[in-house]
């Protein structure tokens, strides 16, 4: 794991991830739920809180897209000043049947549409690079595409490996279009992207925006206690995955207790501004205005580096890892 670049040190700041809302499997999520997701936004907003992230495949079953269409309902409602602070990503799948330049055009402009037109950003939400290249390929172009066209600002990645990126990089480049942002599974209990060469340093070598998705390991980094209970009406799988962990939580939770303590802070704000602390925006999934809350704490003070280099070692001390992206590339 290798130190912070010393640009890395600027304040990349926190996002909010909306995978949840919709997500039954793992997340429990019911329609009764959304004037709670609508006040999770709102706290978030008032938070000062600017960049939010969505997919156009978030939601299952019958309620495949919800994540954008609450998203962008919330978003219509803000003043028009409020709205253009906001930086809204969407990832893109690409699905097998999504093929070609112009594989994407109409998932991108569906996308729009449930966003009400708030679309900062789009992103491919995974690489095909380990089963299908030449697919992948062809959609950037078709991305790359929408950008020059200036139907979308900016460009991003999702789940690529530092030589993919390298040779997608170079590939936009002779374009013009330029790589805003990756996203990488990125917390304590997966601190692969930090190792020497690792997107991280490939990020911060091209000024590619680094940000962490799942920074508190699916909530399994957030809660106290060495046998926390996991939180009512949550999917079996994590609790599965809880259960497998654990002997990785409880040293890492004492050491993030001992460093949330000074501050009055939870173990969530210790996890978000370790991911800060190596210069990756953290974009937690957010569901309630007390984890809102939980954030905010995180926003008001930054781990020293004695602090940054005990969780560095505790992390690459365990054996035990949240489960690797299949759809990573190398």
């Amino acid at each position: 794991m290798t130190d912070p670049h010393p640009a890395a040190l600027s304040d990349p700041g926190i996002g909010v991830g909306t995978w949840a809302w919709g997500n039954r499997f793992l997340w429990g999520y019911d329609p009764g739920q959304d004037a709670l997701l609508r006040a999770t936004f709102e706290r978030a907003i008032g938070c000062g809180l600017r960049f939010f992230d969505t997919a156009d495949s978030y939601g299952t079953g019958r309620f495949n897209g919800r994540s954008e269409q609450l998203l962008g309902t919330f978003c219509a409602a803000l003043p028009a000043g409020l709205r253009h602070e906001l930086c809204v990503a969407t990832k893109l799948a690409p699905f097998p049947w999504r093929i070609g330049r112009q594989g994407l055009k109409r998932a991108f402009l569906a996308s729009r549409e449930h966003l009400r037109g708030q679309l900062d950003r789009v992103q491919l939400h995974w690489s095909t690079a380990r089963y299908a290249p030449w697919q992948e390929v062809a959609l950037l172009d078709g991305l790359a595409d929408l950008v020059e066209a200036g139907l979308v600002a900016e460009l991003g990645l999702s789940n690529m490996g530092p030589g993919r990126l390298r040779w997608l990089q170079a590939r936009l480049a002779e374009r013009g279009v330029a790589i805003a942002s990756l996203q990488v599974q990125l917390s304590l209990l997966a601190p692969e992207p930090l190792d020497p060469g690792g997107v991280a340093e490939v990020c911060r070598e091209l000024g590619i925006r680094l940000i962490a998705y799942s920074p508190l390991a699916l909530g399994l980094l957030a809660r106290r206690g060495e046998a926390a209970a996991p939180e009512a009406g949550l999917g079996a799988p994590r609790q599965l995955l809880a259960r497998r962990l654990q002997p990785a939580l409880v040293p890492l939770r004492q050491a993030m207790a001992a460093i949330a303590r000074p501050h009055g802070a939870s173990l969530a704000a210790v996890a978000l501004n370790w991911c800060r602390a190596h210069g990756a925006m953290p974009i937690p999934g957010l569901r309630t205005p007390q984890q809102v809350d939980g954030v905010g704490e995180a926003l008001g003070w930054r781990l020293t580096e004695s602090e940054r280099l005990e969780l560095d070692r505790l992390a690459r001390a365990s054996a035990l890892r949240m489960p690797a992206n299949p759809f990573q590339s190398a």
